[in-house]
Parts: structure tokens; C-alpha cells; sequence
């Protein structure tokens, strides 16, 4: 059997606040929806996200995925969009069932989606619930208008499973309507809907103390790794043919350029080493062995884009990352800023996080001679 899961992501969060989406803030150093698609992948062969097709990329990076797209004006209107999207697929990669879960739901355990999952053997739909245990009241002008009975009540959660050509048949004859959830439109159609166990941890993030909650339950997850890395490259010679000079990733005016396979950004090498060695991957001779033609001239800006993807691969989050440029030229003060943010855009990562800096020898040594520029780094990350 195939299955397939659509993952919400089209939402603005009215209730919960902030500048962005729910869905998107931080949360255990990760985007709150990567968690929800980190849990379903293993389960599903499709992950059909939709929402904004930039935000979604960057909380997504290194996660496999179809194409993600756009959410509607209503829930419904999104769940259809990604119902659509699955069906336009060739027939040999449609699915068969079809798992629909809200990104805002991070904290997704494994026994939740496997008895969705094991449910719709034998029913057409099927969804995770809890029983309501406390007192129910409906209140009126600030007051008790009547206490109602708690018996056979339960509080839905997703994902909510189904079998898809069903659900996309029923989402089609009921465009226009407004839907609590999927499961209602069995309902309406006379279809029995199965009840599994939920969890009392799989809620939703709706208000600010729904993170505080959810930070609990994650957060300690991630610990944190430092990496150092340095490197060294002289000059080119003055006979040689003209080289820029790279460094973080700009080019920085001076007569010559450095000397080296790639085009020998001292600063970014060092950093690279810093993130692989945080990770325990090694250094970017590793990656990028120096005796393959394919590096030679190569901008380092991709190795860099290399190790920051490595970081998401794993799960993890650069916290900061230092640099320290060693020379006596040219001089590093009035571009160090510059150098910080195209390092951030490159690791994709807010400039706060990233510090460029540079000192001297005192004329001494290689670098001092003006032979050369060293370069050595930090970098902390948080991993699982």
C-alpha cells in the first residue's frame, strides 16, 4: 500500500501571535513543522507539504518532499490543494492512503501514526483521539450557561488517515463548505471513522504556553558540539597570473590573490573544518578531496552551503560560528561586516550568529612577512 501524507503549513497563527507563522518559529532549535515532517517521513513514501513554497524550503532543507503547494484561504481549501497535487501524480506513484496533519503538531510519537495507519486496514478514515477527561462547561456572558455531559466525548488530533481516492472524491463535492476537520466529511457521508489512542503530548501550538509545553518535551533533545578549524594559503607569486583575492566568501581588493587548488578562501576553509569537525565529519578535504579536478578554481561558497546542509541533515542548528583572519594586509576592519552577512546567507542563518574578526603577528612569521593569511574558526552546534 502506498501512503502518502500532506502536511499542512498554510495557517497565519492569529491566535498564538508573532511575526511569522506558528509553523516556522524555532522550537528545540529546528522549525516547529520540520519536527511534524521528521516524524512522518519513516511512515510515508510521499510528503506533500503545503503552504509558502520559500518558507517551506528553508524549514525543509535536506528533508525529501513533492514539489510544495500553495495553501488555500481555508483549511479545506488547502487540504484539497495537496489532495490534488498527490492525484496528479502518475498512476504507478498515486497513493493509496493518505495521512493529513497539521504542521503546527510537532511532538508526533511514532505509536500515534503507526495505529492511524494499522486502522485503516479495516475502515475507510481514521483519527487519533483523546478522551475528554475534565468537566465541561458552556459559558454565556461571562457566566455558566450549563455544565455538559463528558461521556463518549474526545478531543481530535491528526494525523487524520484515510483512503485517498475517498477523501479526494468527498473534498471535491464539498468545495465552498467550511470543515472542522476530514473526518467530518465521512461523517456526512455515512462512513465510519475510527478512533485511536492519541496523546495527551500531541497537541497542537496555539497559544504561547503551548510552546513552553512543547519545549519541554524537545527541547532537551539537543546538545551542544564545538568544532575548530584552521588553515593557511601564501600568496600568489608576483610572476604568477592574476588571482582575486577571496576572502569569507567576497572579493577583497589587493594586488594578489592566495595560492591554492579551490580558490583558496582561507576564511571559509577553516570554518568549514569548524562545522565538520563540530559534526564529527572529518575536515572539507574529506569532502572535497583537492586531488579531483572538479574543485580546482572552485568557489568555496559551496563548500560552505555543503556543511551548513550537513547541520540541517543531522538535525541540528548552527548557534554561532567565529572567524579570525591572521595577516598584516590588506585590512579586514572595513569589510568584516560584509564578510559576516554573506557567511550567514551562505549558512543561511541570522548575521548575529556569525563573527568575523582579524589580527597580526607583529610582523612575525609568514603572515607577518606578508607571505601569506591564516585563518581559524569556531563553530557550536546543537544535535540530537
Amino acid at each position: 500500500m502506498r501512503v502518502a501524507a500532506i502536511l499542512l503549513a498554510a495557517g497565519v497563527g492569529r491566535r498564538f501571535g508573532g511575526a511569522q507563522p506558528k509553523q516556522f518559529i524555532s522550537l528545540g532549535a529546528r522549525p516547529v513543522i520540520r519536527h511534524a515532517a521528521e516524524a512522518l517521513i519513516p511512515h510515508v513514501g510521499l510528503l506533500q507539504p503545503v503552504g509558502d513554497a520559500a518558507m517551506l524550503a528553508d524549514a525543509l532543507t535536506g528533508l525529501e518532499h513533492l514539489p510544495v503547494v500553495p495553501g488555500g484561504d481555508t483549511r479545506q481549501d488547502s487540504v484539497r490543494a495537496g489532495l490534488d497535487a498527490l492525484d496528479a501524480l502518475p498512476e504507478d506513484r498515486k497513493p493509496d492512503l493518505v495521512l493529513v496533519h497539521d504542521g503546527a503538531r510537532p511532538y508526533l510519537p511514532e505509536a500515534v501514526i503507526r495505529a492511524v495507519l494499522e486502522a485503516l486496514a479495516s475502515h475507510p478514515g481514521a483519527i487519533p483521539a483523546v478522551r475528554v477527561a475534565d468537566t465541561l462547561k458552556r459559558g454565556q456572558n461571562g457566566v455558566i450557561a450549563e455544565t455538559v455531559p463528558r461521556a463518549d466525548l474526545y478531543r481530535a488530533q491528526t494525523p487524520q488517515g484515510f483512503h485517498f481516492a475517498l477523501l479526494r472524491d468527498l473534498h471535491r463535492k464539498a468545495a465552498g463548505t467550511d470543515l472542522t476537520d476530514d473526518a467530518l466529511l465521512l461523517e456526512r457521508a455515512g462512513h465510519a471513522v475510527a478512533l485511536v489512542p492519541g496523546s495527551d503530548d500531541n497537541i497542537k501550538l496555539t497559544f504561547e504556553e503551548d510552546l513552553v509545553r512543547l519545549e519541554r518535551l524537545i527541547g532537551p533533545a539537543l546538545l551542544p558540539r564545538t568544532g575548530t578549524g584552521f588553515d593557511v594559503h601564501a600568496f600568489t607569486e608576483t610572476d604568477a597570473p592574476p588571482r582575486p583575492l577571496v576572502l569569507c566568501g567576497l572579493v577583497v581588493p589587493h594586488d594578489r590573490g592566495l595560492a591554492g587548488h579551490s580558490d583558496a578562501d582561507v576564511g571559509i576553509h577553516a570554518l568549514c573544518d569548524a562545522i565538520y569537525g563540530a559534526l564529527a565529519e572529518g575536515d572539507i578535504g574529506r569532502h572535497f578531496p583537492p586531488s579531483e579536478d572538479t574543485w580546482k578554481d572552485a568557489d568555496s561558497a559551496r563548500f560552505l552551503v555543503h556543511a551548513g546542509e550537513r547541520i540541517l541533515a543531522r538535525g541540528g542548528v548552527l548557534v554561532n560560528a567565529d572567524v579570525t583572519l591572521i595577516c598584516e594586509r590588506p585590512k579586514i576592519g572595513p569589510v568584516s561586516t560584509a564578510m559576516r552577512h554573506r557567511l550567514a546567507e551562505l549558512l543561511r542563518v541570522d548575521v548575529e550568529r556569525i563573527s568575523v574578526k582579524a589580527t597580526t603577528t607583529e610582523r612575525l612569521g609568514f603572515c607577518g612577512r606578508g607571505e601569506g593569511i591564516a585563518a581559524q574558526a569556531s563553530a557550536t552546534v546543537l544535535l540530537p
